[in-house]
């Protein structure tokens, strides 16, 4: 018989050379993923996390200017809309005219006080020199009594001092009179100067609140940061509390973190991470942990699970877990990026 010669395609020969390579590049990667899980809990079920704030109106009016773009940059204080302030200045000038008429009324209030107070001095100089003539009349009628009783004096001529005695305690009383008529309108006077007072308070404080409200008429920046979408246009009339633009604060942004509840026993407030940012390649972040949830993030939801209805299913939940970053240049990191993190176990 004859002997047949087997020959090897060199097809076959490249299938399993490269199927011998993959098995190896496979095996290399699970060894490499298995040395790399020794030191690191890693999950990608974790995104980038900012302050986003609604820019709201203080004031209500038609907006006379808009001076922002969509997604644009903008540091704290610059002005972002302006509104029609011609009613918050009318406002304004009319607080200021009344308080100029309080400031008025009281220093008119004063002047009076004064002149009152100079003539209750007035007023004791005369009670004086009356009660010297009160006193006088008083002796003299002492004298011609006994002038009468000792025939010395005649009854017309005691009748006459009994009169001037008369006047003269008349006009005694009438001046102490006046002093408690003055006395009466000074207290008077304070009272109204005391309510002037706290009239200019009240006028005061409506003064500042028309101030207030027309520096509401421009609305700027609370915060440096960049913008969101632009929805309002000039001419468009908003009412106070309305939401203008979103800001988003990037000089503040950090990482929640997703971890399975099987993770997270060896983790601690300061441990160092590592965060690859899917939309950067080879770019790797540094951080560290600055918070780990007192719960699981199921707990946290609108509609917590309810086990105790029958329905149990075991689901491996999750553990939020505040990341911040430790680099200084994340400019290119934006609220919402998918990110990959990895936490470095204790040795």
């Amino acid at each position: 018989m004859k002997k047949e010669n087997h020959k090897i395609h060199p097809g076959n020969i490249v299938i399993t050379a490269a199927a011998v390579i993959l098995l190896l590049a496979g095996i290399v990667y699970f060894f490499q993923y298995w040395k790399y899980s020794e030191h690191y809990e890693e999950t990608n079920d974790a995104q980038v996390e900012s302050y986003i704030n609604p820019v709201s109106a203080r004031a209500g009016g038609y907006i006379q200017k808009v001076l922002f773009n969509e997604h644009q940059l903008v540091k704290q204080g610059d002005t972002l809309v302006v509104l029609d302030d011609r009613e918050y200045r009318a406002q304004l000038e009319a607080a200021e005219a009344a308080i100029e008429d309080a400031h008025a009324q009281l220093t008119v209030l004063t002047a009076s006080i004064r002149s009152a107070e100079t003539g209750t001095s007035v007023n004791q100089d005369q009670i004086n020199g009356a009660h010297a003539r009160y006193v006088q009349q008083q002796q003299d009628i002492k004298r011609y009594v006994n002038l009468v009783k000792e025939e010395a004096a005649t009854g017309a001529d005691l009748e006459q001092v009994q009169a001037h005695y008369d006047v003269a305690e008349s006009d005694y009383s009438a001046a102490k009179n006046s002093l408690r008529t003055n006395e009466a309108r000074i207290a008077e006077l304070k009272t109204h100067f005391a309510l002037l007072q706290a009239d200019i308070k009240r006028k005061q404080a409506a003064l500042e609140l028309a101030r207030l409200n027309l520096s509401y008429t421009i609305i700027r920046a609370p915060y440096s940061g960049r913008l969101g979408r632009k929805n309002i246009l000039e001419g468009q009339q908003i009412q106070p509390g309305q939401p203008l633009v979103s800001i988003i604060n990037e000089s503040e942004k950090w990482i929640t973190a997703n971890y399975k509840e099987t993770q997270v026993a060896g983790m601690y407030v300061g441990q160092p991470v590592e965060i690859r940012v899917d939309a950067i390649d080879g770019k790797v972040f540094h951080g560290k942990i600055m918070a780990i949830a007192g719960s699981t993030g199921a707990r946290f939801s609108l509609l917590p699970p309810d086990n105790s209805t029958g329905n149990f299913v075991k689901i491996i939940q999750r553990v939020p877990v505040k990341i911040e970053f430790a680099d200084e240049h994340t400019s290119n990191v934006v609220p919402g990026m998918n990110v990959s993190v990895a936490v470095k176990k204790r040795s």
